[in-house]
């Protein structure tokens, strides 16, 4: 392990203890936090501060979520059960995918902006990971041809729930959304048999669920 290697561990070493302190406390989620270099998908002026509790630009108006909120959103999924076959909407550099990878059976991750999704193939290529599957869609959508999916996460936020989310969860699967504009918050959909159950959780802050594809 080269001194940049071992510096990098040690600050990763860091935002896993700062997590605990922030009240996370499944040490699956902290293990898979542990495990990925988040320094290696962002801009390699932002590296030094790529282990603080911030959001940071990875282009195209875009945002890699601070680690509490990748954390967070994960522990909340897993909560009594495994993730299973996992959907992520808005794949972004790659790097929530790269966590998912670590806890999930499978990992199907979308992104709508075709030149960001292609950053994220070099930033998780180096990784192997072969339960990551990257797909250029829009993730308003879903993934229908691979669904039903017993995890969906979304790393946007809607102005409501798009159908389309909720009809591919599989039965007692789960859903994490962010819900609202200007005040937006968490929102965990349970699916038992045709019958939805919301629970609202943490304030948040993420770039809008936009439709199409660029």
């Amino acid at each position: 392990m080269n001194a940049r290697t071992s510096d990098a561990a040690r600050t990763r070493a860091r935002m896993v203890d700062r997590l605990r302190t922030q009240g996370i406390r499944d040490e699956k989620v902290l293990s898979a936090m542990a495990q990925v270099p988040r320094h290696q998908f962002v801009e390699e002026g932002l590296a030094y501060s790529a282990y603080d509790d911030t959001a940071l630009p990875i282009g195209f108006q875009q945002t890699i979520s601070q680690p509490f909120v990748v954390a967070r959103m994960i522990e909340l999924l897993r909560a009594g059960r495994e993730l299973g076959r996992t959907l992520e909407i808005g794949a972004g550099c790659g790097y929530q995918a790269a966590v998912l990878s670590k806890i999930a059976v499978e990992v199907y991750a979308v992104e709508r902006i075709r030149p960001l999704l292609d950053r994220a193939r070099e930033n998780l290529r180096p990784l192997r990971l072969p339960n990551v599957r990257l797909k250029h869609a829009d993730g308003s959508v879903g993934l229908p041809e691979a669904a039903p999916f017993d995890t969906i996460i979304v790393a946007a936020a809607a102005i409501g729930v798009p159908q389309a989310l909720k009809d591919q969860l599989a039965p007692g699967g789960r859903l994490m959304i962010p819900v609202g504009a200007a005040d937006q918050r968490l929102l965990l959909i349970e699916r038992q048999g045709n019958v939805f159950k919301e629970s609202w959780c943490e304030a948040v802050r993420f770039v809008p669920l936009l439709t199409g594809t660029e």
